[in-house]
């Protein structure tokens, strides 16, 4: 009995170490060793703080890592405006499209391990979406807008969802008819799986030709239903095996089930829940079907960092190989020339491409903030955005959670974080 509970003891110990090492933060240097100015990078805080006092966002998080160490990780404000709860480094977020990534990811290790390729059409995986429609407006009789179907002109590739031109759309914002079929069709009823949302959305017409259009859209939720048919997993269950356990992402999944985690859910403002047409504030503490790839993850600022410092050395993190270099440059290249064309909400914005998950600056000016060219980004429609800018080696991750503010946030965090710059980082120089 007493080596049995010594054996016990050590399992338990060494889980414990397991976690330790895992949550473990990365190296930090002062922020003059990385090239910043103390006195300006507290500019920022002084104006989250200012912000959250005003009652402007309820609060805020923010890590600034360069060189491969933290120059900069702060909370400011308050975790939740209801209980006054103050803001914490380890505050859970609902990081809604910056799950899009990671599922991204997800599908570029299935191909580097040869199961699938870009120009394969999704309908080989999922048949539901064999000969699609189109929705093209038309004028009636009446003189109003009205839709009309026709085929699509070629098959929806892995391509088209992993650059959002598959022709599939969102919802929830928009005037296009298309877009109002989706709302009427109510696509996020009801308690569903992957399986049956990615046959909802294959009934309904696309918004555009496939690889015609960049379209912001529901595609990266059927590339989640595309790996659960390929890797014979659940999302998530492939996901924490090839990325989130391995990277030591332990607070990020897509509910928060562990009941002594929920005190660590960041909160809106209560007037400030809604996200688009008919699409509030989920509750990430009730555990539900949908493991949403495009939109669905929550996650903390260290855990995500560690996704991005993978990213950051080419697709490795702590001698191990996520991905190889050659696939991340790949992701991270634009792949909207050659005909493909802005959509009426071009969200990677001006001077901006896309890539695989990503927007990725094509140029060093035209886009309204600074920059380098090949730094890739995305944000949350909660409020959370990261950029990761290779040339200066130096990724940004931002936790909010207030959807009317989150378009004003990411301009003004990107000129106040490149204007504390005061040096290049010693890695660039020498590039």
């Amino acid at each position: 009995m007493r080596v049995l509970k010594s054996l016990f003891a050590l399992v338990a110990f060494s889980f414990a170490l397991a976690a330790s090492v895992a949550a473990q933060e990365m190296p930090a240097a002062k922020p003059a060793e990385l090239g910043f100015s103390a006195e300006r990078l507290e500019r920022i805080t002084q104006w989250l703080r200012e912000d959250s006092a005003k009652g402007t966002i309820p609060g805020a998080v923010l890590m600034i890592v360069r060189q491969g160490k933290v120059a900069y990780f702060e909370s400011v404000g308050l975790l939740d405006p209801q209980t006054k709860a103050p803001m914490r480094k380890d505050a859970i977020f609902r990081i809604y499209s910056m799950s899009k990534p990671i599922t991204t990811t997800a599908v570029m290790m299935l191909l580097e391990q040869g199961r699938i390729t870009l120009d394969e059409p999704i309908a080989k995986y999922i048949p539901a979406f064999k000969d699609m429609k189109v929705g093209i407006e038309t004028k009636g009789e009446d003189g109003k807008p009205k839709l009309e179907l026709t085929d699509a002109g070629k098959p929806i590739t892995i391509q088209d969802l992993l650059r959002h031109t598959s022709g599939i759309t969102y919802g929830f914002f928009g005037d296009l008819l298309v877009k109002k079929a989706y709302l009427d069709a109510n696509v996020y009823e009801g308690d569903y799986d992957n399986a049956e949302f990615a046959e909802r959305i294959a009934k309904l017409p696309l918004a555009f030709q496939p690889g015609t259009t960049w379209d912001y859209s529901n595609s990266t939720d059927i590339l989640g239903r595309l790996v659960e048919v390929v890797s014979g997993k659940s999302l998530l269950q492939f996901e924490k095996e090839n990325i989130l356990d391995p990277l030591g992402m332990a607070d990020t999944s897509f509910y928060v089930a562990d009941a002594a985690k929920h005190p660590r859910i960041a909160e809106p403002f209560q007037n400030d829940r809604k996200i688009g047409a008919g699409v509030d504030f989920n509750d990430p503490r009730l555990v539900r079907r949908w493991e949403s790839g495009g939109g669905g993850m929550v996650s903390t600022l260290a855990d995500y960092s560690r996704f991005l410092m993978m990213l950051r050395n080419g697709g490795t993190l702590d001698g191990k190989r996520y991905l190889g270099p050659k696939t991340l440059a790949y992701m991270t290249a634009d792949h909207t020339a050659g005909g493909i064309v802005p959509g009426p909400y071009y969200l990677p914005g001006p001077g901006y491409g896309f890539g695989l998950g990503f927007a990725v600056r094509k140029e060093t000016g035209v886009a309204l903030t600074p920059g380098s060219v090949g730094d890739y980004n995305w944000g949350g429609a909660g409020g959370t955005y990261f950029w990761v800018d290779p040339k200066g080696d130096m990724f940004v991750i931002y936790g909010m959670q207030s959807p009317s503010q989150r378009v004003h946030y990411r301009q003004v965090l990107r000129d106040m974080v490149y204007g504390a710059i005061e040096k290049p980082a010693a890695r660039a120089a020498t590039d």
